[in-house]
Protein backbone atom coordinates (compact mmCIF):
# COMPACT_ATOMS: atom_id res chain seq x y z
CA UNK A 1 0.00 0.00 0.00
CA UNK A 2 1.55 3.60 -1.12
CA UNK A 3 0.85 6.72 1.48
CA UNK A 4 1.32 10.04 0.73
CA UNK A 5 1.58 12.45 3.59
CA UNK A 6 0.42 15.95 2.49
CA UNK A 7 1.57 18.20 5.43
CA UNK A 8 0.05 21.86 6.06
CA UNK A 9 0.12 24.49 8.60
CA UNK A 10 -3.31 25.16 8.42
CA UNK A 11 -6.90 23.64 8.00
CA UNK A 12 -7.89 26.65 5.42
CA UNK A 13 -5.28 25.38 3.24
CA UNK A 14 -6.36 21.55 3.23
CA UNK A 15 -10.12 22.30 3.09
CA UNK A 16 -10.70 22.03 -0.75
CA UNK A 17 -8.94 18.45 -0.86
CA UNK A 18 -9.95 17.20 1.94
CA UNK A 19 -13.81 17.46 1.71
CA UNK A 20 -15.78 14.24 2.38
CA UNK A 21 -12.41 12.83 3.64
CA UNK A 22 -12.49 10.73 7.20
CA UNK A 23 -11.25 13.24 9.65
CA UNK A 24 -9.90 13.34 13.56
CA UNK A 25 -8.05 15.10 15.67
CA UNK A 26 -5.26 13.14 17.86
CA UNK A 27 -2.37 14.89 20.38
CA UNK A 28 -3.57 18.03 18.85
CA UNK A 29 -2.60 17.20 14.93
CA UNK A 30 -5.98 17.21 12.18
CA UNK A 31 -5.47 14.45 10.26
CA UNK A 32 -7.75 13.66 7.20
CA UNK A 33 -8.04 10.01 5.05
CA UNK A 34 -8.68 8.75 1.62
CA UNK A 35 -8.53 5.44 1.76
CA UNK A 36 -8.39 3.55 -1.93
CA UNK A 37 -7.61 -0.01 -3.48
CA UNK A 38 -3.83 0.99 -4.04
CA UNK A 39 -3.22 2.79 -0.65
CA UNK A 40 -4.06 5.90 1.45
CA UNK A 41 -3.60 9.71 1.06
CA UNK A 42 -3.01 11.46 4.46
CA UNK A 43 -3.68 15.15 5.12
CA UNK A 44 -2.28 16.98 8.15
CA UNK A 45 -1.49 19.82 10.62
CA UNK A 46 -0.80 21.18 13.64
CA UNK A 47 0.37 25.22 12.81
CA UNK A 48 2.91 27.10 11.97
CA UNK A 49 6.74 26.56 11.84
CA UNK A 50 9.03 23.47 11.77
CA UNK A 51 8.28 22.30 15.11
CA UNK A 52 4.52 21.76 14.26
CA UNK A 53 5.09 20.33 10.80
CA UNK A 54 6.99 18.07 12.51
CA UNK A 55 4.60 17.12 14.94
CA UNK A 56 2.01 16.74 12.46
CA UNK A 57 4.66 14.57 10.32
CA UNK A 58 5.58 12.30 13.70
CA UNK A 59 1.45 11.61 13.96
CA UNK A 60 1.03 10.62 9.88
CA UNK A 61 3.98 8.41 10.57
CA UNK A 62 2.56 6.47 13.65
CA UNK A 63 0.65 4.68 11.60
CA UNK A 64 2.53 2.90 9.15
CA UNK A 65 5.24 3.97 6.78
CA UNK A 66 5.54 7.24 4.87
CA UNK A 67 5.88 6.31 1.39
CA UNK A 68 5.93 10.24 -0.28
CA UNK A 69 6.25 13.66 1.54
CA UNK A 70 4.00 16.73 0.13
CA UNK A 71 4.78 19.99 1.96
CA UNK A 72 1.29 22.05 0.85
CA UNK A 73 0.13 25.02 2.13
CA UNK A 74 0.37 28.86 1.75
CA UNK A 75 3.01 31.54 1.57
CA UNK A 76 4.64 34.57 0.46
CA UNK A 77 5.37 36.02 -2.57
CA UNK A 78 9.23 37.28 -2.84
CA UNK A 79 8.83 38.59 -5.99
CA UNK A 80 6.38 40.79 -8.15
CA UNK A 81 6.34 38.38 -10.37
CA UNK A 82 4.91 35.44 -8.67
CA UNK A 83 1.03 35.90 -8.82
CA UNK A 84 -1.44 36.36 -5.65
CA UNK A 85 -4.02 33.14 -5.98
CA UNK A 86 -1.61 30.71 -7.99
CA UNK A 87 -0.37 27.58 -7.12
CA UNK A 88 3.37 26.93 -7.74
CA UNK A 89 5.41 23.33 -7.39
CA UNK A 90 8.60 24.22 -5.77
CA UNK A 91 12.16 23.02 -7.70
CA UNK A 92 14.20 23.43 -4.26
CA UNK A 93 13.92 24.44 -1.11
CA UNK A 94 16.41 26.48 1.32
CA UNK A 95 16.56 27.06 5.42
CA UNK A 96 17.13 30.42 6.19
CA UNK A 97 18.43 29.73 9.29
CA UNK A 98 21.16 26.74 8.27
CA UNK A 99 21.64 27.42 5.31
CA UNK A 100 21.02 24.16 4.17
CA UNK A 101 19.90 23.25 0.68
CA UNK A 102 16.89 20.57 -0.43
CA UNK A 103 16.00 19.22 -3.44
CA UNK A 104 12.60 17.89 -4.43
CA UNK A 105 11.93 14.42 -6.13
CA UNK A 106 10.37 13.57 -9.50
CA UNK A 107 6.21 13.32 -9.41
CA UNK A 108 4.79 10.15 -10.44
CA UNK A 109 2.48 11.74 -13.59
CA UNK A 110 4.01 15.52 -13.54
CA UNK A 111 2.10 18.32 -15.01
CA UNK A 112 4.44 20.25 -17.43
CA UNK A 113 2.42 23.04 -17.64
CA UNK A 114 2.62 23.81 -13.68
CA UNK A 115 4.08 27.06 -12.61
CA UNK A 116 7.40 26.93 -10.98
CA UNK A 117 9.39 28.82 -7.57
CA UNK A 118 11.98 28.13 -5.38
CA UNK A 119 11.27 28.41 -1.49
CA UNK A 120 13.27 29.41 1.39
CA UNK A 121 11.78 28.63 4.82
CA UNK A 122 11.86 31.22 7.36
CA UNK A 123 11.37 30.86 11.21
CA UNK A 124 9.10 33.72 11.03
CA UNK A 125 6.30 35.48 8.98
CA UNK A 126 7.78 37.99 6.44
CA UNK A 127 7.30 41.33 5.94
CA UNK A 128 8.11 43.39 2.95
CA UNK A 129 11.70 44.39 3.81
CA UNK A 130 12.02 40.60 5.12
CA UNK A 131 11.20 39.36 1.71
CA UNK A 132 13.15 41.64 0.02
CA UNK A 133 16.30 40.32 1.87
CA UNK A 134 15.04 36.35 1.54
CA UNK A 135 15.01 37.31 -1.88
CA UNK A 136 18.35 38.97 -2.21
CA UNK A 137 20.34 36.31 -0.37
CA UNK A 138 18.35 33.14 -1.65
CA UNK A 139 17.22 33.65 -5.20
CA UNK A 140 13.92 32.31 -4.12
CA UNK A 141 10.45 33.00 -4.92
CA UNK A 142 8.52 32.46 -2.62
CA UNK A 143 8.83 32.00 1.47
CA UNK A 144 7.04 29.64 3.96
CA UNK A 145 8.00 28.26 7.66
CA UNK A 146 7.79 24.70 7.63
CA UNK A 147 9.04 23.11 4.32
CA UNK A 148 12.36 22.84 5.15
CA UNK A 149 11.88 21.05 7.74
CA UNK A 150 10.00 18.43 6.25
CA UNK A 151 12.52 18.31 3.27
CA UNK A 152 14.80 17.47 6.18
CA UNK A 153 12.90 14.77 7.86
CA UNK A 154 12.09 12.89 4.09
CA UNK A 155 15.77 13.58 3.20
CA UNK A 156 16.49 11.56 6.88
CA UNK A 157 14.26 8.48 5.91
CA UNK A 158 15.12 8.47 1.93
CA UNK A 159 11.67 9.27 1.13
CA UNK A 160 10.35 11.48 -1.61
CA UNK A 161 9.46 14.39 -1.19
CA UNK A 162 7.70 16.72 -2.74
CA UNK A 163 6.04 20.47 -2.28
CA UNK A 164 3.45 23.16 -3.86
CA UNK A 165 2.84 25.90 -2.24
CA UNK A 166 -0.15 29.03 -2.90
CA UNK A 167 0.42 32.35 -2.74
CA UNK A 168 -1.52 34.16 -0.15
CA UNK A 169 0.66 37.33 0.04
CA UNK A 170 1.77 39.50 -2.63
CA UNK A 171 5.62 41.24 -2.43
CA UNK A 172 3.80 44.65 -1.33
CA UNK A 173 0.83 43.96 0.75
CA UNK A 174 1.08 45.65 3.90
CA UNK A 175 -0.26 43.50 6.65
CA UNK A 176 -0.13 43.15 10.36
CA UNK A 177 2.78 41.39 11.88
CA UNK A 178 1.48 37.92 12.36
CA UNK A 179 4.09 36.56 14.27
CA UNK A 180 2.75 38.09 17.66
CA UNK A 181 -0.15 36.06 17.24
CA UNK A 182 1.57 32.89 16.91
CA UNK A 183 1.41 30.50 19.96
CA UNK A 184 4.59 28.23 20.84
CA UNK A 185 3.18 25.11 19.31
CA UNK A 186 2.41 27.30 16.12
CA UNK A 187 -1.33 27.84 16.57
CA UNK A 188 -2.58 30.97 15.14
CA UNK A 189 -4.28 33.43 18.25
CA UNK A 190 -7.48 34.31 16.10
CA UNK A 191 -9.38 35.81 18.98
CA UNK A 192 -6.47 38.14 19.79
CA UNK A 193 -5.84 39.23 16.10
CA UNK A 194 -9.23 40.02 15.45
CA UNK A 195 -9.46 42.16 18.02
CA UNK A 196 -6.12 44.35 17.08
CA UNK A 197 -7.38 44.19 13.86
CA UNK A 198 -10.89 45.82 14.64
CA UNK A 199 -9.37 49.27 15.71
CA UNK A 200 -7.02 49.16 12.74
CA UNK A 201 -9.15 49.58 9.80
CA UNK A 202 -5.98 50.76 7.85
CA UNK A 203 -5.19 47.02 7.94
CA UNK A 204 -8.84 46.18 6.34
CA UNK A 205 -8.39 46.21 2.40
CA UNK A 206 -5.09 44.02 2.73
CA UNK A 207 -6.47 41.11 4.79
CA UNK A 208 -9.49 41.45 2.39
CA UNK A 209 -7.23 40.85 -0.45
CA UNK A 210 -5.25 38.47 1.58
CA UNK A 211 -8.50 36.33 2.44
CA UNK A 212 -9.86 35.94 -1.48
CA UNK A 213 -6.24 35.08 -2.31
CA UNK A 214 -5.88 32.55 0.09
CA UNK A 215 -9.39 30.85 -0.75
CA UNK A 216 -8.20 30.45 -4.85
CA UNK A 217 -4.67 29.50 -3.78
CA UNK A 218 -6.28 26.86 -1.52
CA UNK A 219 -8.33 25.72 -4.56
CA UNK A 220 -5.18 25.69 -6.71
CA UNK A 221 -3.16 23.74 -4.40
CA UNK A 222 -5.72 21.05 -4.64
CA UNK A 223 -5.94 20.96 -8.25
CA UNK A 224 -1.74 21.00 -8.81
CA UNK A 225 -1.74 18.48 -6.52
CA UNK A 226 -4.52 16.09 -8.19
CA UNK A 227 -2.66 16.73 -11.23
CA UNK A 228 0.84 15.47 -10.13
CA UNK A 229 -0.45 12.30 -8.56
CA UNK A 230 -3.82 11.15 -10.47
CA UNK A 231 -3.18 13.14 -13.30
CA UNK A 232 -5.84 11.38 -15.19
CA UNK A 233 -8.23 10.69 -12.46
CA UNK A 234 -7.53 7.16 -12.43
CA UNK A 235 -7.28 6.68 -9.07
CA UNK A 236 -10.67 9.11 -8.17
CA UNK A 237 -12.89 7.86 -10.89
CA UNK A 238 -12.28 3.85 -9.58
CA UNK A 239 -12.35 4.37 -6.05
CA UNK A 240 -14.94 6.81 -5.37
CA UNK A 241 -13.15 9.72 -4.49
CA UNK A 242 -15.23 11.80 -2.35
CA UNK A 243 -15.20 15.34 -4.55
CA UNK A 244 -14.00 14.31 -8.00
CA UNK A 245 -15.69 16.23 -10.95
CA UNK A 246 -14.96 14.78 -14.59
Amino acid sequence: MTRVAIISALPAELKPLVQGWQHETRNAVDLWRWQFDEGQWVAACAGAGVDAATRAFAEVELDGPIDRVVSFGWAGALSEELEAGKAYQITGIVDARTGERFSVSNWPEPDLNAKMAGLVTSAVVADEPEKRRLAAAYSAGLVDMEAAGLARLAAMRRIPFNSIKGVSDALRDKLPDFNRFIAENGQFRIARFILFVLIRPWYWPALVRMGENSKKAARGLKEALLENLDRRGVLRTRNGYPNFKH
